[in-house]
């Protein structure tokens, strides 16, 4: 029963409330308006074929990312 009493305390104790979001929509969307800018940087630099289709998929993940954070 203690030992029961005990873990339903420290499971209480260390639960996350639902509300805590480790970052802002301010500082996601300014996270995600860099990481476009390095890859856009990065295709000003040149690449090959097989790369430039990574970054333009990787740019539109990020692209549509940032219209749901920065509205």
């Amino acid at each position: 029963m203690k030992t029961l009493a005990w873990m339903l305390a420290l499971t209480l104790l260390f639960a996350i409330p639902a509300d805590a979001s480790p970052k802002t929509d301010a500082a996601a969307g300014a996270e995600v308006k860099e990481k476009i800018r390095t890859i856009e940087s990065r295709m000003r630099a040149g690449y090959t074929r097989a790369q430039g289709e990574r970054y333009n998929e990787k740019l539109r993940e990020l692209k549509a990312k940032r219209a749901k954070l920065c509205r």
